[in-house]
């Protein structure tokens, strides 16, 4: 049986990466074979197998004809004849089109590894415009790899454009989408994956919500930056700084989606931008299926990081009502903490506000600890019924709030 390893495995290797998957190509066999070696078919759309030992993928090599739009619209052929530079010709990128044996020798049909060397993202060939997933995995990559300095070729650029003119991108489905999307928010540059998306102009078909911030302005005098997308893709990029929580970097993502729908006579001001995302993001959310968790916190972070920014402001009343609204004093409840890192993210995702210090974060924390350190026993034992409950509680809290902010 002859087995090479291919793909992201190589590719990574050659990058001296983290390998976190290691996938097989088999030469020569059937899947009738392979059952017979013990291995465990897995694969729906093609045959793809586990080993009996140590759990890795083994894939058939195989070729695949387009024969209906979308990422879905292929014939796979997988039989003992496929040799192995077809099957990697039928991959995305040359960087992946590169396969290796089990004794470490590379074999390299389409030059990537010279692209790696180049840290180029190039296509193999023009059966790249047959799948619109590739679009996608292509940003991911350059939210993975861009730190590294890789960049796309400009005739991969051309052909991905060409693909957007087409429609092709119109066919992706909600769920792969988001699957991207999770991906690319997980690794090290996650706005990369939308500048490659806008440089394609793929950003306005797949997520018109973040295309219309661009070219949106806002107050110089508290954003240098003043292009709305632009400060959305700084936000996003301290947040992955911040944090490994996907869903605190999707919320920083979103927390200003209000600002596209301001109308034009304010500008550079937003009034209400707050309230006006809300649904926005909520039409953004049913569309890509987005799971309750990334849309909780984005909705909490949308509706409240201005009261945040403004936290030495507010009244002792608000700031409690707001601390009630994140649920800061349910048992369990880690949502102030993604929130205000969230919120940090925001503040300093401005040119030239990198390194300024963020002292609400821990005023917001210490009125947060007033409020829940009050005893409300007295109140639960009481003959208050129903709602008179709560609003006891809650002035309780807000005592509590207005002497730690005498003090403060």
């Amino acid at each position: 049986m002859k087995t090479f390893l291919v793909g992201g495995a190589v590719r990574d290797k050659l990058l001296n990466y983290p390998v976190k998957e290691k996938d097989w190509v088999v030469i020569g066999e059937t899947p009738e074979s392979m059952v017979k070696k013990g291995f465990r078919p897995v694969g729906k759309d093609f045959p793809v197998f586990l080993h009996p030992e140590n759990g890795e993928e083994y894939a058939l090599a195989r070729t695949e004809r387009k024969t209906a739009p979308g990422y879905k619209g292929f014939v796979v052929h997988a039989s003992p004849d496929v040799t192995l530079k077809q099957d990697l010709m039928r991959r995305d990128l040359t960087i992946n089109a590169i396969a290796m044996t089990p004794q470490g020798e590379i074999i390299d049909p389409y030059g990537g590894k010279n692209d790696i060397e180049d840290r180029i993202f190039r296509h193999i060939s023009p059966a790249f415009a047959e799948d619109p997933v590739r679009i996608l995995r292509v940003a991911r990559f350059a939210a993975r790899y861009s730190h590294l300095g890789f960049r796309l070729a400009e005739e991969t650029r051309v052909l991905m454009r060409q693909m957007v003119t087409a429609g092709e991108v119109d066919h992706l489905v909600p769920e792969r989408v988001w699957a991207e999307l999770f991906k690319a928010l997980n690794e090290k540059s996650p706005s990369a994956f939308f500048y490659t998306l806008k440089d394609c102009s793929a950003l306005e078909r797949i997520f018109p919500e973040i295309h219309n911030l661009f070219g949106v302005p806002q107050p110089e005098k508290h954003h240098p930056e003043i292009d709305t997308g632009v400060h959305v893709m700084l936000c996003l990029e301290q947040a992955a700084a911040l944090s490994s929580s996907p869903e605190v970097r999707f919320a920083a993502l979103m927390h200003d989606l209000g600002k596209a729908v301001s109308p034009k006579e304010n500008w550079p001001h937003h009034y209400n931008h707050e309230k006006n995302g809300l649904p926005i993001l909520e039409n953004l959310c049913a569309r890509l299926r987005v799971p309750n968790s990334f849309k909780s916190l984005a909705m909490l972070v949308m509706r409240h990081h201005t009261h945040c920014h403004r936290a030495f402001e507010l009244r002792p009343s608000t700031l409690t009502d707001m601390l009630m609204t994140l649920g800061v004093f349910k048992p369990t409840n880690n949502t102030l903490d993604h929130f205000l890192l969230a919120c940090v993210a925001d503040a300093k995702g401005r040119i030239n506000h990198e390194n300024n210090p963020y002292p609400q974060a821990d005023y917001i924390k210490g009125a947060a600890k007033a409020a829940a350190s009050v005893d409300t026993s007295a109140i639960l034992k009481s003959k208050l019924q129903g709602a008179e409950i709560g609003e006891a509680i809650r002035r309780l809290r807000i005592r509590a709030v207005a002497e730690f902010i005498a003090v403060e």
